[in-house]
């Protein structure tokens, strides 16, 4: 395809010359008096090269330049100047033109520059199709890498839901086993403990259906207006019962100078009672000889946060190699007895309420979470 180029000179025998000498090269041109007339065929053919004078009346080279960068970058202008408009050519160059050439024009100045600006264009048309090609390639790497990534978390889960799912189906072969036995030996005590296996497992094949319905509904809290203090007694009140059922302190801290704060009750709630939940079972693993079992429950105001909550036990503590690993998918450190998706959901509800959980654990010495929730304006808590 032919090459176009708009040649701009106010004199006349200039254009002419020009003209047969671009035509000659190959280039298709179009001629313009003035820099209006310029800027109404650039407009209309959009030339890839200008190449104009930088002193004409009216609309002179330099605004003629500007005109045409700013509806254009990249179109390549090349500046045509006396010997005596230097510091115009000069200035046309801050203005970003291509190059510029002195009256009388040479034809050897003419084809460098001529030369420079099809450099310029190919180099970028090259750039723009790398560029295109890049980003091109980083979104199949991308599409490839998420589905990768899709495709282990869906293993990850498999494999985790498979797990749990052997240690329940074990759990619930003993409980027939143990009932089984019962039933031919007519022993009472064998049918009561296979039967408390048996709801045992049925009651941990619940806990993990509601628990993976949680984690993966999508949901906006709830927010209401709520006293932390109320709500940290609620779970006391709930799980003195197994805590005294297990030799285990279970005591309230309460922050009165805590004020009714914009939180998910229903959310809120279930943290608390997982991690009330987990610091009870994790005072039932220790040495009763040594220590008594003590769980805290407490209320904080922090600075910056409208309500912190604090779990504190003296249970087994983690090593570090668990520590890594407590909110990962079916994590448990309970064995048999845990589904690992306590602190998942934990973690997913602090998250979506905008606040932080974090925890500090020492192996034989105890654990204690921390949850902060933030400040919530009233007008979009509702």
């Amino acid at each position: 395809m032919t090459q176009k180029i708009l040649l701009v000179d106010d004199e006349e025998g200039i254009r002419k010359v020009l003209d047969i000498s671009l035509s000659d090269s190959g280039f298709k041109v179009f001629t313009a008096e003035t820099g209006k007339e310029a800027l109404d065929i650039f407009r209309k053919m959009r030339p890839p090269i200008v190449l104009t004078d930088i002193k004409m009346p009216g609309m002179d080279g330099i605004e003629l330049l500007q005109k045409i960068k700013e509806e254009s970058p990249d179109t390549e202008v090349i500046m045509i100047t006396g010997h005596g408009d230097m510091e115009l050519a000069i200035r046309s160059l801050k203005y970003d033109a291509t190059d510029f050439i002195t009256k009388p024009i040479n034809d050897d100045a003419l084809e460098i520059a001529l030369k420079r600006a099809n450099e310029k264009i190919t180099l970028r048309a090259k750039l723009k199709e790398y560029t295109e090609n890049l980003e091109l390639l980083v979104e199949e790497k991308t599409k490839k890498l998420l589905e990768t990534e899709r495709l282990a978390a869906i293993g990850q889960t498999v494999g985790g839901l498979a797990h749990a799912i052997k240690n329940i189906a074990g759990g619930l072969t003993g409980g027939a086993f143990v009932l089984e036995k019962g039933i031919d030996l007519h022993n009472e005590k064998y049918l009561h403990e296979g039967w408390d296996m048996v709801k045992g497992n049925l009651a941990r094949i619940k806990g993990m259906a509601l628990g993976l319905l949680s984690y993966t509904k999508e949901r906006e809290p709830d927010y209401q207006l709520r006293d932390p203090n109320s709500l940290a007694q609620e779970i006391a009140d709930l799980m003195l019962p197994r805590a005294h059922e297990n030799d285990v302190s279970l005591e309230v801290e309460s922050d009165e100078s805590l004020s009714l704060v914009w939180l998910d009750p229903e959310g809120i709630h279930r943290c608390l009672l997982n991690l009330v939940t987990n610091a009870i079972d994790a005072c039932i693993e220790i040495d009763y000889t040594k220590r008594q079992g003590k769980v805290l429950l407490r209320t904080l105001k922090t600075g910056g946060w409208a309500v912190e909550f604090q779990v504190v036990d003296n249970g087994c503590g983690m090593d570090e190699e668990t520590r890594g690993k407590i909110f990962q998918r079916f994590f448990s450190t309970k064995g048999s007895r845990g589904t690992g998706l306590g602190l998942m959901i934990t973690k997913k509800i602090i998250d979506e309420h905008e606040g932080a959980i974090e925890f500090e654990s020492e192996k034989g010495k105890g654990t204690r979470f921390i949850i902060r929730l933030p400040e919530k304006d009233q007008s979009t808590s509702i």
